[in-house]
């Protein structure tokens, strides 16, 4: 069987399984949130945490309920790492340093799982379990609790300005969504041969007589949520290439589904949750229109030999030889469309058209299909800017959902489209004329050489991925400086916060007009301006997505891979 019909029946086999649990677990997402009974283990989590479930809150509660929750987890995880040498389970590693413990604290609590350092020598085991991937169950619920309370701001029809309870969202999306699948994947992972010890290395002699010790730890536990909850950090440094946590070409294939199963049928969830399955289906099909072309770019980029390629027949190098190009070609439009940041292949050995491809994927601000929760609520605030602009061509007041979209409605949404174009090209520009940041790139080259252009790229690279909240990265580029540990932790912090309290504020805003007429209905009202659903609106909606990113960063992707690809 050769690679290409290798590679189609893995997309049809992720196609095909998505769409059998597309509408199940959807259909559950929904009854989840919207569901008035409370489990026996979230009813004691709530006695243990003095909160009254059946309160309401408004939009500047539920925010000030993320921030606080967020920054409160980044002060524990920043102790954690800190006073890891001198806790139990050490390993005997030594605390890490300051500016390191705060980029990884931000990194994981913001869901981008952005990694510095080498896992298995620098984290204890402890600090992985009780620490990254704690944060990789509640970051991900996090990011699943703001789309839904979009959702309800959309549907409110009281007026009341009430969102929900961020600390029931919390607790429900861990417990009755994250935990299920997670341990769903991390047992298929243990029967695909992942390892799972409570040990920190195994000791073995190797052919010429020395010993050897290879590290082991709890793997197949924390490779499932990180894939399940869209994080991406690894507890090895070669990531889900390593046969420890990414075994076989089967795993690889689930661990691709893992990454995408929860932000496809949050679509369903949504489309369930208005009364408009066909608004689902629109927002979906658009998803996956961008993904398949990004994926069909970069697998034809990948494969189509260089000069430097052609003894060769193809661009191999990094590519992990177990799944080849296009198991991971797959991987990487996969996690990098779904703000995972996992990798089984080395990104920065990419083709540069193909490596453009996967940056391009990011820049589209993580909307194909995007991160657990923050794909959904991503592309709502796409739809919102799509409906207004819609209004404008055809002269009728802009309507989402029977809510009007005013002044404030668009200045909330347009001021999330800007964010994250802001925190790339400003962090990318900035350090590009710093004198230090040639020297943490393994080739800087002259002005003006590929050594130079690819230098760029991955510098682009290293801020579009921190504030998009990925985690992937070109791995030519050591980011181990206090600029790089502080910069991007900051890129990391504001690509995440600033707009879940932008979406927010959008939420709060519908929640507290009344729909169009007053119908109780959302369906009803929904063909009140542009319909939000449809083949149409779906070309609107793809073709502003495309536009912004386009737009916003053609120049710099010309300066970098566009360039690079072209000499």
């Amino acid at each position: 069987m050769g690679d290409t019909t290798a590679g189609l029946l893995q997309v049809g086999a992720v196609l095909l399984v998505l769409a059998a649990v597309y509408v199940p677990l959807g259909d559950y997402m929904a009854a989840v949130y919207r569901s008035r009974r409370d489990l026996a283990v979230e009813r004691a989590v709530y006695r243990l945490s003095g909160i009254d479930p059946r309160a309401q809150q408004t939009a500047r509660a539920y925010a000030s309920s993320v921030l606080g929750f967020s920054l409160a987890s980044i002060v524990v995880l920043y102790a954690l790492q800190r006073l890891q040498g001198l806790l139990p389970w050490g390993d005997g590693k030594p605390g890490m340093s300051p500016t390191m413990a705060f980029n990884t604290a931000v990194s994981f609590v913001t869901n981008t799982n952005w990694q510095s350092y080498s896992p298995e020598t620098t984290i204890s085991n402890l600090t992985q379990m009780l620490g990254l991937t704690v944060q990789n169950f509640l970051s991900a619920a996090v990011g699943m609790a703001v789309a839904v309370a979009l959702i309800r701001g959309l549907l409110a029809r009281a007026k009341t300005g009430m969102l929900g309870n961020f600390w029931v969202d919390l607790v429900r999306g861990t417990v009755r969504i994250l935990l299920p699948l997670a341990l769903v994947v991390a047992v298929i992972l243990l029967l695909q041969g992942a390892v799972q010890s409570w040990h920190t290395g195994v000791d073995y002699t190797l052919l010429d007589g020395r010993r050897a010790t290879s590290p082991i730890g709890p793997f197949a536990g924390q490779e499932a949520i990180k894939v399940v909850g869209t994080n991406g950090g690894g507890t090895l440094a070669a990531n889900s290439a390593h046969p420890f946590s990414n075994p076989t070409p089967l795993t690889n294939l689930l661990e691709v589904l893992a990454m995408l199963v929860i932000p496809v049928c949050l679509t369903r969830t949504y489309g369930t949750l208005v009364g408009d399955r066909r608004q689902g289906l629109t927002l979906l099909s658009v998803m996956v229109v961008l993904w398949g072309a990004v994926l069909s770019l970069a697998w034809y980029l990948q494969s189509r030999p260089t000069a430097l390629a052609a003894a060769s027949g193809a661009n191999v190098e990094g590519t992990e030889v177990r799944f080849g190009i296009p198991g991971s070609t797959l991987f990487a439009v996969s996690t990098t469309g779904t703000s995972t940041g996992a990798v089984d292949a080395a990104h920065d050995s990419l083709a540069a058209g193909a490596g453009g491809s996967v940056l391009w994927n990011m820049l589209l601000g993580e909307v194909a299909p995007g991160g657990v929760g923050s794909g959904l609520y991503g592309i709502l605030v796409l739809a919102v800017v799509t409906v207004f602009i819609g209004g404008l061509l055809v002269g009728r007041a802009p309507e989402f959902l029977g809510k009007k979209v005013g002044r404030r409605e668009i200045t909330f949404a347009m001021l999330y489209v800007l964010v994250m174009p802001a925190l790339v090209l400003a962090g990318a520009s900035i350090t590009s004329v710093l004198r230090s940041t040639s020297s943490a790139m393994v080739d800087p080259g002259a002005p003006g050489s590929p050594e130079a252009i690819h230098g760029f790229s991955e510098v682009l690279y290293a801020f579009a991925s921190a504030s998009n909240n990925n985690g992937s990265a070109f791995g030519g580029l050591t980011v181990t400086s206090d600029w790089f540990q502080l910069s991007l932790g900051l890129a990391m912090f504001f690509g995440r916060f600033l707009p879940i309290v932008l979406v927010l504020g959008l939420a709060g805003s519908f929640a507290r007009q009344a729909p169009r007429g007053g119908e109780s209905d959302a369906a009803a009202t929904a063909d009140a301006g542009l319909p939000a659903r449809g083949p149409m609106f779906g070309a609107l909606l793809l073709g502003t997505t495309v536009l912004v990113a386009g737009l916003t960063f053609l120049p710099a992707l010309t300066l970098g891979p566009i360039a690079e690809a072209l000499l």
